[in-house]
C-alpha cells in the first residue's frame, strides 16, 4: 500500500495534490493534516472534490504545536504545504511562528514515522523583488517576513534530509499558483477584468511568474520521481510557466477565455496608489473588505521574473499553456467566472 500525509492538506494546493496522488499515482490513503477541516472551507468546489475520494482522510491538528498523531501504516511520502502566506494579512512574527515551527514539527514527525521522502512547498519570495531575471542559481535576498521565514524553513528541511542517507527532499519555489477555489491574486484579477474595473498603471510588460495548480502537482511528482532527484537527495526547482506571463498577457487571455471584448485604460501608478491608500484609510476602521489594498497595488507594479531553469534543463514538458489553464479552470468551476 502507498500512503501519504499532506500537512496543510486542507488548503488550495493540498487538496489538489491529494486528488492527484489518488488519481495519477495510485495512493491508497492520503491524510490531510490541517488545523481546519475541508468541510469548514468557504469553497464548495474544494469540499466536493475531496469528498469524491474515500481514500482522502481528514486529520485535524496544528503544525505550530508538537504533532502527537500516529499512523499504523507506513508513510511513503510527506508533503509540507502548511504555511501562513497571504500578504498583507499577518504580523511579521506570525509568518516565522507558523513557517518555522511548522517545518521543525513536520520534520520531527517524519523522523518518528520513518518516512524518507518529502516535498516542501516554499515560494519565490526568498528571491526578493527585482526586475532582473532570477533562477535557482540566484542568491536569495528576501525583503519580507514571509520570504525570510520560507528561506529558513527550506534550511530546516535540508537539515532533516542530511541526517540520514537515502532521504529525498524536493523543494519547490512556485510563483503565484492559480486555479479553482484559489481566491487569491489571479481570482481577483479575473474579477477585475470581467467586471471592467482593472486599470493598467505602466505595468503592461510586468512579468508575474505563475503556474496552474494542476501543473504544479504534475511537476512536483515528476521531479520527485526523476533519476536526478533520487541521486542528488535534495532538489530545488522554481515552478512557473516559461516565461512567466506579463500582466497584459494575463488580462488578454482572461478576456479571450471569457469571450469578452475589452478596453483596459491606463492610469498613472502614483494616482492609483494614492487612491488605494485613501480607500484603505476609510475601509479598515469599518472592517470593509476591498480589492484595492496599497500592498497589492504596489505588487502589481513589480516583476517577479523568475525562470524555471531546473525544469527546462531536465526536459519537463508543460501540460498547460496559460490559455489552456484558464479554460480548464472555467470548465471545472464556471461559477467562479460569472
Amino acid at each position: 500500500m502507498k500512503n501519504s500525509v499532506i500537512f496543510g492538506g486542507a488548503g488550495f494546493i493540498g487538496t489538489f495534490f491529494a486528488c492527484h496522488l489518488v488519481e495519477e499515482h495510485g495512493y491508497d490513503k492520503v491524510y490531510l493534516y490541517d488545523h481546519e477541516s475541508v468541510s469548514l472551507k468557504k469553497s464548495d468546489f474544494r469540499k466536493k472534490m475531496v469528498e469524491a475520494y474515500p481514500q482522502i482522510l481528514m486529520i485535524e491538528g496544528d503544525v505550530r504545536e508538537p504533532i502527537d498523531w500516529t499512523v499504523d501504516e507506513p508513510i511513503d511520502l510527506i508533503a509540507n504545504f502548511a504555511a501562513i502566506h497571504r500578504e498583507p494579512g499577518h504580523e511579521d512574527y506570525e509568518y516565522y511562528e507558523c513557517n518555522l515551527l511548522g517545518a521543525e514539527n513536520v520534520c520531527k514527525w517524519a523522523d518518528h514515522c520513518g518516512c524518507n521522502r518529502m516535498i516542501f512547498s516554499s515560494s519565490i519570495a526568498p528571491y526578493g523583488p527585482s526586475e532582473e531575471i532570477r533562477d535557482e542559481r540566484s542568491i536569495p535576498i528576501p525583503d519580507s517576513a514571509y520570504g525570510g521565514s520560507k528561506l529558513v524553513a527550506e534550511k530546516i528541511h535540508q537539515i532533516w534530509q542530511a541526517k540520514h542517507h537515502g532521504r529525498q527532499l524536493v523543494i519547490v519555489r512556485p510563483g503565484v499558483v492559480f486555479g479553482p477555489s484559489e481566491g487569491g491574486n489571479v481570482s481577483r484579477l479575473i474579477n477585475a477584468v470581467r467586471n471592467r474595473y482593472f486599470f493598467y498603471m505602466g505595468n503592461k510588460q510586468t512579468r508575474k511568474a505563475g503556474a496552474y495548480v494542476k501543473e504544479l502537482c504534475i511537476a512536483m511528482m515528476w521531479v520527485l520521481n526523476s533519476d536526478r532527484a533520487k541521486s542528488e537527495g535534495v532538489s530545488l526547482f522554481n515552478m512557473s510557466m516559461n516565461p512567466g506571463p506579463s500582466i497584459q498577457e494575463y488580462v488578454e487571455t482572461i478576456a479571450r477565455v471569457s469571450k469578452m471584448k475589452i478596453w483596459v485604460p491606463s492610469l498613472p501608478s502614483a494616482l492609483l496608489f494614492v487612491v488605494s491608500n485613501i480607500i484603505e484609510i476609510v475601509a479598515r476602521p469599518l472592517g470593509i473588505q476591498h480589492p484595492f489594498s496599497p500592498v497589492r497595488i504596489k505588487k502589481l507594479n513589480r516583476s517577479n521574473n523568475m525562470l524555471p531553469t531546473y525544469l527546462v534543463e531536465e526536459g519537463y514538458e508543460y501540460k498547460y499553456s496559460l490559455e489552456e489553464a484558464l479554460s480548464d479552470w472555467m470548465k471545472s468551476c464556471p461559477e467562479e467566472w460569472k
